[in-house]
């Protein structure tokens, strides 16, 4: 019988669900861009609600989702201020850039991947016909390249409210923002009270096997469904994804505390192995960075030598490594990742591997 595959490399990994498939099998369907799927329209309606916004619209995806929120909040010319670290900079193809012509003011990223307001405020631009005009100020939360930290509460309203009082709108990539909401012990709409547009995740923790939807008031989401449009993602019978979404959003939230729960064993385990350092004050949800301070073994040679123990994570930038928890990882799942991480370290070299960046 095959070994099971540990896959570590992000929490989109992860198959449908039992439930998703038979939800998707018998999902009734109508024509999304004619506003005429009922499961489409039920996944919106439910998604505005737990997030206590207005409306929401269904998109392909994350970077969809920041996207079009983004292009519904600037126009050309306008700038976005965000973090150096933060996903819409990093790992989105510079498409607010790209297609919107918005210009990207990054700032520092704190290492708890929040940015400091105080800045922010500095950064915003005076009227002059010479700068570009300053409209948003974005925001991620959990962080990712934080190592999936929370922004808390307390922050978020303070964000919400800097803007606001210099005439800026806020939005928030809250790809996993389930997992705060469920790390923090706070109602996601409580959350995200002073956003006016949230992007979250149904693929990344929740299982679903595509979709993201976006939250806001009626005009901003009217706003962004045209901007769906010219972004390609208008679709048809859609409700047949967005029933693994339904899914998603009522079974699958409350479950991340077990994610949670193994990332912090894996990372009290990998802490304890000669040649790892592993910040555990960062690990507070399913992200786990550690950095690897061995001379006789590579981040990629470590990745490659996991690999053949069926175990999979990936370099992702010098000596750092990532792992993500999942629904597919049980507690025995991570027993056997530090057995293997144990004898790979052990042997002193992994297989040859090439360096691979994880941008998920």
């Amino acid at each position: 019988m095959t070994e099971k595959t540990i896959d570590l490399r992000s929490d989109t990994v992860t198959h449908p669900t039992e439930d998703m498939r038979k939800a998707m099998a018998s999902a009734p369907v109508g024509d999304d861009v004619f506003g005429e799927d009922p499961t489409v329209n039920r996944l919106e309606a439910m998604t505005a609600d737990l997030l206590g916004k207005e409306a929401a619209l269904f998109v392909s995806s994350g970077t969809m989702g920041n996207l079009a929120s983004v292009l519904s909040h600037c126009g050309r010319g306008d700038e976005m201020i965000l973090g150096d670290h933060s996903h819409i900079f990093t790992a989105e193809q510079g498409g607010t850039a790209a297609l919107g012509g918005v210009f990207p003011r990054p700032l520092p990223t704190r290492p708890d991947g929040t940015l400091d307001l105080d800045l922010v405020v500095e950064s915003i631009r005076p009227d002059n016909e010479h700068y570009p005009r300053t409209r948003l100020l974005a925001i991620e939360n959990t962080h990712n390249r934080s190592g999936g930290r929370c922004l808390p509460v307390e922050y978020m309203d303070a964000a919400g409210n800097t803007a606001h009082n210099h005439g800026l709108k806020l939005h928030v990539d809250g790809a996993r923002l389930w997992n705060a909401a469920v790390a923090l012990n706070v109602a996601p709409a409580r959350l995200v009270q002073e956003a006016d547009s949230v992007s979250v995740c149904l693929s990344k923790g929740l299982g679903a096997p595509v979709g993201s939807v976006i939250v806001g008031d009626a005009d901003f989401i009217g706003r962004a469904r045209r901007m769906r449009k010219v972004l390609g993602g208008g679709t048809r019978q859609a409700g047949i994804i967005a029933a693994a979404g339904i899914v998603a959003i009522t079974e699958m939230i409350e479950r991340l505390a077990d994610d949670h729960v193994n990332a912090r064993k894996l990372a009290e385990g990998l802490a304890k192995m000669d040649g790892i350092f592993v910040d555990l004050e960062s690990v507070q949800t399913d992200i786990v960075y550690f950095e690897l301070r061995r001379d006789d073994i590579t981040p990629a040679q470590l990745s490659a030598g996991l690999k053949e123990s069926n175990v999979l994570l990936n370099p992702t930038g010098g000596n750092l490594l990532r792992a993500v928890t999942n629904l597919s990882v049980s507690s025995a799942d991570i027993d056997r990742t530090l057995d293997a991480f144990a004898r790979v370290l052990d042997s002193g070299t992994g297989a040859a591997g090439d360096d691979a960046v994880v941008y998920g």
